[in-house]
């Protein structure tokens, strides 16, 4: 099943056009080293939350923008392939050294992490509207929370929606500065979501939304408990501004 590599980025704004020359110089190594999509995307509609919020997660200040990115893997074993190798690849593929392609934000407050798929649907098209979540999910409570992403799906279709991933934390490394538990403010016996819905247009994300509010079939049953706190969670709608891919071959 795919594994994801996610990452949240604070870029200057001043530095978007950077930003894409770096990605489109980097981001076709790990294409070529395994990994079967690589989609970096640029903030659009993301709001300030009064607990926690895209902006706190990374840190960034008021010229800086908020980059949403993830690398697709075959399997948490292709990813590891290449894991292991960085210090060589560094040697072998100048594209993995930071040294001769500086990265144009700063990467000590960039978040990322692996996370294992749990909930997979729908269909990659090409030039998608892109909505990112982080949610802190009690670790007792993943079984309820994968059930609840399966049984809303077919909701989220009828929006419009044309693929949804759900991928629980697995490889997640605590930062110094910032890093996706502290992005969601996560608590012990907490781990992360990171989560990615992906629509044909903002317009159509949006027109969603609005039919969420009035379907009765969004409002939880008296006795549900929501299985994860929703005032912790980090969202917003965001633009794709690379998107690579390669076809799957046989037996990944």
């Amino acid at each position: 099943m795919t594994y994801i590599e996610g990452f949240v980025i604070a870029v200057p704004m001043t530095n978007k056009d950077k930003f894409l020359a770096h990605a489109a110089y980097v981001d076709p190594a790990f294409i070529d080293h395994g990994a079967t999509r690589v989609v970096e995307t640029w903030q659009d509609h993301v709001e300030k939350g009064q607990h926690t919020d895209f902006f706190r997660a990374v840190s960034a200040q008021d010229d800086e923008a908020v980059a949403f990115a993830w690398i697709e893997w075959p399997d948490k074993t292709a990813r590891q392939a290449v894991m292991t190798r960085v210090d060589e690849l560094m040697k072998s593929d100048v594209r993995f050294n930071p040294e001769s392609h500086p990265a144009p934000f700063d990467g000590k407050r960039m978040i990322y992490g692996g996370f294992e798929t749990i909930v997979e649907h729908g269909e990659h098209v090409d030039d998608s509207y892109v909505q990112g979540f982080l949610i802190p999910v009690a670790e007792s409570k993943k079984k309820a929370y994968r059930k609840m992403a399966n049984d809303v799906w077919p909701m989220f279709q009828e929006y419009g929606a044309l693929r949804v991933i759900e991928t629980w934390q697995d490889d997640v490394p605590e930062g110094k500065q910032t890093d996706f538990f502290r992005a969601v403010k996560a608590g012990p016996g907490e781990s992360v979501v990171f989560s990615i819905m992906e629509w044909p247009s903002r317009e159509v994300c949006q027109a969603a939304h609005g039919r969420m509010q009035t379907d009765e079939r969004m409002r939880m049953p008296p006795d549900a408990e929501m299985p994860f706190d929703g005032k912790r969670m980090v969202y917003g709608g965001f633009v794709p501004v690379l998107d690579l891919s390669r076809p799957l071959v046989m037996g990944e």
